[in-house]
């Protein structure tokens, strides 16, 4: 069997990784991914697919064959975030602020925080900036949010606004499955009071959700044309996060919009219309998330690797 290629992304970026073949073992593979990223194998957490999907990594013995990871393929790997443990806690004493009062002047850098790669990584990631922790179960209250809102005024989520009825789509996003965009981010931001910055890596432009409003403070996301992820302030001497600011600090608004250029030049993102895809069940070969979905609702497979 030929070497396989796979494309890595990783919060450094994306590698591409062609020494391992099919015979290879998960063991090995992680011994690779810790070399290019940097991520112990020990809190490494390796997903595929579309929509990214962990692997099980319990039995390293196994082989990239029998873990259905194949040539061509596009893999995401990122640490896992452990809040449980002490010792990490012990080494990165961090405080992190959310409340306006606390609010320093303390110069920073703009960094990201990654979220798992689930179908719920927006509402993970305003939980994040919002609450100071990555908590997965705030997606289900999110959720219930959205859908009080927009059942509440029909007139306005109508039919031509949200692509579906409101009945329909109110059913769609309740479900774990579904992914969030504008419409509840637009919704979110009103509901807590804060402006949400998107920097869209794709295009190298920040979008602002709630910025008629002139709400008092601001937070930030970026998105990959898939994925969400929080920014934050580290502070130089890496004591202090910050994610909540004022919405009157333009010196921290400048930051984002210059990172979101360096993730666009650096090609930090996913061409959702143009990427390739290969229906792992069938090796159908769809071009664009558009196509995928069609193919998903046509055949209820749901199982997707990107092709490199």
């Amino acid at each position: 069997m030929g070497p396989l290629v796979l494309r890595v992304k990783c919060k450094s970026g994306q590698k591409i990784l062609e020494s391992l073949s099919p015979d290879c073992t998960l063991n090995e593979l992680k011994a690779k991914l810790c070399q290019v990223t940097g991520i112990k194998t020990d809190v490494m957490q390796i997903l595929q697919g579309y929509p990214p999907k962990a692997v099980d990594t319990r039995n390293d013995k196994m082989t990239l064959q029998e873990c259905n990871i194949s040539s061509g393929e596009t893999i995401i790997v990122e640490e896992k975030q452990n809040l449980n443990n002490e010792e990490s806690v012990q080494e990165q004493p961090r405080k992190h602020i959310t409340e306006q009062e606390n609010f320093g002047d303390s110069p920073g850098i703009l960094m990201k925080m990654v979220v798992p790669a689930d179908d719920s990584c927006l509402f993970t990631s305003i939980g994040f900036v919002l609450n100071g922790k990555v908590d997965t179960t705030i997606a289900k209250d999110m959720r219930q949010i959205i859908v009080s809102a927009v059942s509440a005024n029909p007139e306005i989520y109508n039919e031509a606004y949200l692509g579906k009825t409101n009945k329909d789509y109110c059913e769609w996003i309740s479900k774990s499955t579904s992914w969030g965009g504008a419409i509840e981010l637009a919704i979110l931001s009103k509901k807590y009071g804060v402006e949400i910055v998107v920097v869209d890596s794709s295009n190298g432009i920040i979008n602002r959700f709630g910025e008629d409003c002139h709400y008092a403070t601001r937070v930030f996301l970026i998105f990959d044309g898939i994925h969400y992820d929080p920014l934050y302030m580290e502070s130089m001497n890496g004591d202090v996060i910050q994610s909540v600011f004022l919405t009157e600090d333009e010196a921290v608004l400048g930051q984002a919009m210059s990172l979101a250029q360096e993730a666009k030049s650096s090609h930090q993102y996913t061409d959702v219309k143009k990427f390739t895809l290969r229906c792992m069940e069938c090796d159908c070969r769809l071009t664009g998330s558009e196509a995928a979905h069609k193919h998903a609702l046509d055949t209820k497979h749901q199982s997707f690797g990107e092709i490199v």
